[in-house]
């Protein structure tokens, strides 16, 4: 089994809506998901890029995917690369696929002269965690993320 890693293109926003889906049909929201193809194309491939996605390729057949951008570290003076997500089939998973992306990013972290990688896990995903701590990851429990979206971030904004 050969596992190739390539940057996504335009022509892969209906794999990535599927991947999407399939993850939030994992994580047990199956209907959060508001993205549209044409969303995908237009925020990961359009005029004003700020987020980048990879496909994960098993023989040719796309497997999985990844999404990430970068921020700023104030502290570092550096770049960071997040990852916004990361998700391998379930049929195609423990074949070294989560692994490749995760490497093929901590590389690209490197090349851009990153000070760090950072993704997020939900604290009931063990399988997530076993797996990103096998690779050397160490948790950040001390952080409590925060978040306004939707009715509630317009609302703030308008205030």
């Amino acid at each position: 089994m050969t596992i190739k890693i390539r940057a996504a293109v335009k022509s892969d926003a209906v794999t990535i809506l599927h991947f999407i889906n399939e993850l939030a049909v994992y994580e047990k929201e199956p209907d959060a998901v508001l993205n549209t193809v044409t969303d995908i194309e237009n925020k990961l491939f359009g005029n004003d890029v700020r987020a980048h996605a990879l496909i994960c390729e098993e023989q040719g057949e796309a497997i999985g995917f990844a999404v990430y951008f970068f921020n700023y570290s104030t502290w570092l003076g550096k770049y960071g690369l997040y990852l916004e997500d990361l998700y391998v089939s379930q049929n195609k998973r423990g074949n070294g696929a989560g692994k490749a992306i995760m490497k093929h990013l901590a590389r690209l972290a490197i090349e851009k002269d990153c000070g760090r990688f950072e993704w997020v896990v939900l604290d009931w995903n063990q399988p997530a965690i076993d797996f990103y701590q096998s690779i050397g990851a160490k948790q950040q429990n001390e952080w409590i993320i925060n978040r306004l979206s939707g009715d509630e971030l317009l609302a703030f904004a308008s205030k």
